[in-house]
């Protein structure tokens, strides 16, 4: 009997544009994005599925959003993979890395940017949303027996989060 696979997709927390200088895929997070990454953490840990892998970007954004999830859903920061395929702001290469995640995983995790992230939601799902704002996350579920299945609208909609909606924050 098929079982169902959840997906977290995560963008990345507010990054600081300080250092203009900066490698884009070396800009940190800023003061609010290291307040929010663990709140959304948190909030996460009351969430009835759990992720069993964290993927995330190489940049340095992504990366420490993700360590700091991680770490409020009982992962260690070196639990966390680099994948560097989702370093990208098109969603369609997002569907490729899902496709290729091992079906002894049920839930993964995914830290990414936008454009990517919010395209990629809109791809699999049917819920149309117009902006995954930072630090936000989708939940999505698929009745499709391996990831390597799933495809343009074969997931259902079960959360939608984001600091702002939860704690009301600009």
């Amino acid at each position: 009997m098929p079982k169902s696979r959840t997906l977290f997709l995560v963008r990345h927390a507010k990054s600081s544009w300080d250092d203009a200088g900066l490698d884009d895929k070396d800009r940190p997070l800023n003061g609010r994005g290291k307040e929010e990454a663990p709140k959304m953490g948190k909030h996460l840990a009351g969430y009835s599925v759990k992720p069993e892998l964290i993927t995330s970007s190489p940049a340095v954004r992504a990366l420490k959003t993700a360590q700091k999830i991680a770490r409020e859903l009982g992962f260690k920061k070196s639990d966390v993979l680099v994948n560097e395929g989702l370093y990208t702001f098109e969603g369609g290469s997002l569907t490729d890395v899902i496709k290729g995640f091992d079906d002894k995983y049920r839930s993964v995790m995914l830290i990414g940017h936008n454009p990517a992230v919010t395209a990629l939601v809109n791809e699999l799902s049917t819920t149309g949303i117009d902006n995954v704002p930072t630090c936000g996350v989708v939940l999505l579920e698929f009745k499709d027996t391996k990831w390597k299945d799933i495809g343009k609208g074969s997931g259902k909609l079960l959360e939608f989060d984001y600091p702002k909606k939860l704690w009301g924050q600009a």
